[in-house]
């Protein structure tokens, strides 16, 4: 899996509307999000880019554009756009998951590992960035120092989508669905618009796996 569930998911919502123009960025970015979802990618970047002649730099857009890319194979130029998403927006979550998974797919995960401890040194306090660092180490094999991470994140922040989708995931690697089932229930009760962590409770369900009776 390239990115955990429900990384690829394309927000709708754009930097504060005022102009004529505003309304048909929404309706492109809308388009694209529904043609991405369909797996069409080269009409949902044209869509997308589209959108972007009307506002320039809107960071949710070039993460947007910087996901089809990387669909598509595009790594050097979704990598552009990652880091001018960043650029314009540095806490944009989703674009920080999805440049760490482009970078370790590059084969350059010492980079990837850089640019994590860096966020987690500017910002202590910040649930996602361990939640960034959970999934790192969980790529790296380190589930132990996947869990400790991912549990900080939790710690700090309850119902953080990231971490509660990352410890789903770890836990199903370790062998323990049912506790995996838990938290993707969370997140659905807390994100009902996470079509894919829905998906993998159903597909949990349809195997066997019930929540873990009480002690």
């Amino acid at each position: 899996m390239r990115l955990p569930i429900a990384l690829a998911i394309l927000g709708c919502c754009l930097a504060g509307c005022a102009s004529p123009d505003d309304q048909r960025v929404r309706d492109y970015n809308a388009d694209g999000v529904h043609l991405f979802a369909q797996g069409a990618y080269p009409e949902a970047q044209q869509t997308f880019q589209a959108a972007l002649a009307l506002q320039p730099n809107d960071p949710g857009l070039l993460y947007n554009l910087g996901e089809c890319y990387h669909r598509q194979g595009g790594l050097q130029q979704a990598e552009g756009y990652y880091n001018d998403c960043l650029k314009h927006d540095p806490q944009h979550v989703p674009c920080r998951f999805a440049r760490a998974a482009l970078l370790v797919q590059m084969g350059r995960r010492a980079e990837a590992e850089r640019s994590i401890q860096d966020w987690l040194q500017a910002e202590p306090k910040n649930a996602n960035a361990y939640a960034l660092d959970g999934w790192f180490q969980h790529q790296a094999g380190d589930l132990p120092r996947a869990q400790a991470r991912l549990q900080q994140a939790l710690e700090m922040d309850p119902h953080n989508q990231r971490a509660l989708i990352e410890m789903g995931l770890l836990y199903e690697a370790m062998q323990r669905p049912e506790r995996a089932l838990v938290l993707y229930e969370r997140v659905t009760t807390d994100a009902p618009n996470q079509p894919e962590v829905a998906r993998r409770v159903k597909e949990l369900k349809v195997q066997g796996v019930s929540r873990p009776k009480p002690d």
